[in-house]
């Protein structure tokens, strides 16, 4: 098929203008625009058994930055396919030896996370659908238009980075949830975690600030049946007291002067699942008292209505303050204090816990080294020593500022001189 030479495309303050595609092969849409914002170079495989459409395609997705690749027929695309990485494929459906709803089955079961196009003349809605059932980001028709195309390629990879992003965050989420340390405190807290996570009891974490209070609700949560539903946290302190009941509760619209529309509380975002209540200690008496009466009634009613609603939630709760001191003192009501404590959890401080230490800093360096895309720094047993009989009064979180700081600001290695000089920056 034969194609005249287009003009060079027009770069204008970081826009690509593209010529009008060849009309024989793609179809402008109407009416065309002119205009295409650059992209990253990823690399996209064209597998189709026309060498015209294989060139033209090719020819407009280099254009438009990307880098491609060709497969003249299904076996080679399927080749192509498990020996290389890309960011998008576009398939042809009717080709020899290997069709390309064979080409689709090959790509979902090696590279699941790699959007897969079809793109036929000799298709049907039916196709279609099958297509997409099988695993297909879209199907489109040949001839294809050229800004379809371009906005279909551009949402696939949008939605494949979409995916990773979300799976390098479960990752780190989880890494971050660990609970590291073989210290007699830190396995008894396990113990207690395996005991009661797959049950509906009520704990009550206590502790000092920045000792992993979080880490081990999130721990719970994580070995529950609950597991699959939301994890919802709510740090009290940070909630002012006029403000909480709505935070917890939700409100309807006009139930004060700033309500101007519905709002859906922390206990049913949480149903089904988890609410972790970080700072119970700080909550008002009035609120107090409304968190009694839902965790009496499994019901709660939003601040301005009158409707009761159901809500099927597992509470954990944490504080750093002393709670039956502060029952004494009239700040927190006894009764809820005796609903949240069916199950106590005491977590140590780092002082408490000092043999954990160097397994602590070990962590910590491969998970900022990570962060920070450099190799993992090594540590000298003196910088080591040195943490370990140091005074951590900000527990676990103190400690992991301090490794950041080192990573950061030591050589190749961190030595007792860079602990010295870097564990309080004056």
């Amino acid at each position: 098929m034969a194609r005249n030479a287009s003009p060079p495309p027009l770069l204008v303050a970081g826009i690509v203008k593209i010529n009008p595609p060849t009309p024989q092969l793609l179809t402008p849409a109407k009416p065309p625009s002119p205009y295409i914002w650059l992209t990253m170079q990823q690399t996209i495989l064209i597998i189709d058994d026309e060498r015209a459409i294989r060139n033209i395609l090719s020819e407009i997705l280099t254009t438009e930055g990307f880098l491609t690749d060709t497969a003249a027929d299904g076996a080679e695309g399927v080749k192509k396919v498990k020996e290389n990485n890309y960011d998008c494929i576009l398939c042809d459906i009717k080709m020899p030896k290997v069709d390309g709803m064979e080409v689709l089955a090959v790509a979902r079961a090696e590279k699941p996370e790699t959007p897969f196009i079809v793109i036929s003349g000799h298709g049907n809605i039916e196709t279609a659908v099958d297509a997409v059932k099988k695993g297909a980001f879209d199907y489109i028709s040949k001839p294809p238009d050229l800004n379809r195309l371009l906005i279909t390629i551009r949402n696939a990879m949008d939605k494949k980075l979409l995916v990773t992003e979300t799976k390098q965050l479960r990752k780190r989420i989880a890494r971050g949830a660990e609970m590291i340390g073989e210290s007699e405190g830190m396995m008894r807290i396990k113990e207690t975690i395996a005991k009661v996570a797959p049950t509906d009891a009520r704990i009550l974490i206590t502790g000092e600030n920045g000792v992993g209070k979080e880490l081990v609700a999130r721990r719970i949560h994580e070995l529950s049946h609950r597991s699959s539903g939301p994890l919802v946290e709510v740090n009290c302190a940070a909630i002012p007291s006029e403000l909480i009941e709505s935070e917890l509760f939700g409100h309807e619209k006009g139930s004060f002067t700033s309500a101007i529309k519905q709002r859906i509380g922390k206990f049913e975002q949480a149903s089904g699942g988890t609410l972790f209540l970080d700072e119970i200690g700080d909550m008002s008496l009035d609120a107090q008292a409304k968190m009694l009466r839902a965790l009496q009634e499994g019901k709660i009613t939003r601040v301005g209505g009158e409707k009761e609603i159901k809500v099927d939630v597992r509470i954990v709760a944490a504080t750093n303050k002393n709670l039956l001191e502060e029952v004494e003192a009239k700040k927190f009501r006894l009764d809820l204090y005796h609903r949240l404590s069916v199950i106590l959890i005491q977590v140590p401080p780092l002082n408490a816990r000092r043999e954990d230490i160097p397994t602590l800093i070990g962590h910590f360096l491969k998970d900022i080294c990570e962060e920070y895309k450099q190799p993992i720094k090594e540590i000298e047993p003196e910088a080591t020593l040195a943490l370990q009989n140091y005074n951590w009064t900000g527990n676990i979180r103190e400690l992991r500022n301090v490794v950041e700081r080192l990573v950061i600001l030591s050589d190749k290695a961190i030595t007792r001189k860079d602990v010295d000089q870097y564990i309080i920056m004056k």
